[in-house]
């Protein structure tokens, strides 16, 4: 499996060279790899050196620690789902339940194209401030989306008032986040993951709409 599409990243030390480029997708690619295999405390930085064909102070040159790797991947992650998913958001009302799952969709193919990852992320939250606080910040910009796109719809009469427009987008968008993770860690209870996507978007049309079928603009 190889990582999200490269970017340079912000979590590393200094200015990459052209050769720097690759010895970086090559952490990240051993840090995906071993995470499929073992849980993220079982990584070492010596594992993410080796794997990669790199000394460990060479992996500090590019890296602060494994966390800052993790870091790194959930940053393009979510950047290469954005960049798939596109203008949807804008074009919203022209079709609410062709849009809504064009805009959940990446993220949930992405997800699960990464599962050690989203997984990894998600537990290794409760413990890291640092990634607890990234993952804050990546929702915060879901929720203002979120917000905007229920305030339009409920002005342009399709949406009914209801609960506050954050308030909903909120409680929806940690709805995602937590069914997704459930269901690629394979816990219990949860939905079946080829089912995941239909669920959440029926969700989310009935919880803004009250309906599975709102008028289109």
């Amino acid at each position: 499996m190889t990582p999200p599409t490269p970017v340079r990243s912000t979590r590393g030390r200094r200015t990459l060279r052209a050769t720097g480029d690759d010895r970086e997708r090559d952490i990240l690619a051993t840090f995906e790899r071993l995470l499929e295999e073992r849980p993220l405390h079982e990584i070492s930085v010596d594992d993410l050196a080796r794997g990669a064909g790199i000394s460990r102070p060479t992996f500090y040159f590019y890296f602060a620690s494994k966390e800052a790797v993790l870091l790194s991947m959930v940053d393009r992650l979510i950047a290469d789902a954005r960049a798939a998913r596109g203008d949807v958001v804008a074009r919203f009302a022209e079709d609410p339940p062709a849009r809504l799952r064009e805009a959940i969709r990446p993220f949930y193919e992405s997800c699960r194209a990464h599962r050690a990852v989203t997984v990894a992320t998600a537990d290794a939250s409760v413990t890291s401030t640092e990634i607890r606080e990234l993952w804050s910040r990546i929702m915060e910009d879901f929720v203002r989306e979120a917000t905007a796109v229920i305030e339009a719809e409920r002005a342009r009469g399709a949406a009914p008032d209801g609960v506050p427009a954050r308030d909903l987008a909120t409680c929806l968008l940690w709805m995602n986040d937590k069914v997704l993770q459930t269901a690629l860690a394979g816990r219990a209870p949860a939905v079946a993951e080829d089912d995941v996507l239909d669920v959440l978007v029926a969700i989310w049309l009935n919880a803004i709409y009250g309906t599975t079928t709102p008028p289109s603009a």
